[in-house]
């Protein structure tokens, strides 16, 4: 067990890095030496460096994300990218720098809720099917189909022999994405029984974030150990060579989102598209044009 002091520390941590989040759009405009510098913290200038180059690095692959959805669009792919994970594995962050700087109409990301009463009754990928990309389009599931072989079988919302189905028909059923020339990639976010112990407290702890925890995300907390069997039973039965898992390690957040993208960018031979040169057209200004003035009490308070 970690000493109280150590646990507030990780905690304290933990929060920095959400903040981060905000930092990562405010530096698009300024260096970030300016940001880190201005930052009201008790942080060492040791601890302030690597920061500086996480936001470098990142900013790095983030452009070459943008050249992979170029190609993408010029070349009429189709690309899935599965996100699975334990709770607070940092799926949701990893899925929200890769798509921070994208076309959303090229990007998007599926996040299913629970099942209705009329989906429990229909082929269990049915709806899943909808939110397959077409051409030219990158489709990130924050949690899949693969949901059945988690969640669903821990907390017995599925009986022994729908999950048996389950994993003698996924392989089945991704092959056949392939072939239609769908791109399926698939990690899986691995963290410590101590580290999502420290995630789950800062949840706690961060008033923004409290949201993040439901009753289902501490019963599972309760049944790590069921989780870890669900998992290990998964990765067994659905590493198909059509559609490999590749596990990211995701203690330390910062690394397994560069790591992530890295491995991501990878898989693709892509190359940049040739943009033809914009110029910005002179606007027509017209005598007779007048901008009538808004009233006031349509105008947002300038509060800050």
């Amino acid at each position: 067990m970690l000493e109280p002091d150590e646990v507030l520390r990780r905690i304290k941590q933990e929060l920095i890095d959400d903040y981060d989040e905000e930092l990562e759009l405010e530096i698009e405009d300024r260096t970030s030496e300016d940001i880190l510098a201005a930052q009201a913290t008790e942080e060492s200038e040791e601890a302030r460096l690597p920061r500086a180059q996480y936001f470098r690095e990142l900013f790095k692959l983030q452009a070459e994300l943008v050249k992979l959805q170029d190609w993408v669009v010029a070349t009429g792919k189709k690309v899935v990218i599965v996100f699975e994970g334990r709770d607070a594995a940092g799926k949701g962050g990893m899925i929200k720098r890769i798509n921070q700087r994208l076309n959303p109409r090229v990007c998007r990301v599926v996040a299913l809720p629970a099942p209705n009463d009329r989906e429990r009754t229909q082929w269990y990928f049915q709806r899943y099917v909808p939110h397959l990309p077409a051409a030219g389009e990158i489709v990130l599931f924050d949690r899949s189909w693969y949901n059945r072989a988690g969640v669903e079988r821990v907390m017995g919302f599925c009986s022994e022999v729908d999950v048996e189905e389950f994993f003698r028909s996924v392989p089945e059923f991704e092959r056949m994405l392939v072939r239609s020339g769908i791109r399926l990639i698939k990690y899986w976010f691995s963290i410590t029984d101590e580290e999502q112990h420290i995630r789950f407290l800062s949840r706690i702890h961060d008033p923004l974030k409290q949201w993040k925890l439901s009753p289902m995300d501490l019963e599972s907390r309760r049944r790590w150990e069921a989780y870890t069997k669900a998992k290990e039973a998964m990765l067994e039965r659905t590493h198909i060579a059509e559609a490999p898992w590749w596990q990211v390690q995701a203690v330390d957040k910062k690394a397994a989102r560069l790591n992530c993208m890295h491995h991501l960018l990878s898989q693709f031979e892509y190359h940049e598209i040739d943009r033809p040169v914009i110029e910005l057209p002179e606007r027509e200004r017209n005598p007779d044009y007048i901008r009538h003035s808004v009233p006031s009490s349509m105008i947002v308070p300038d509060v800050y």
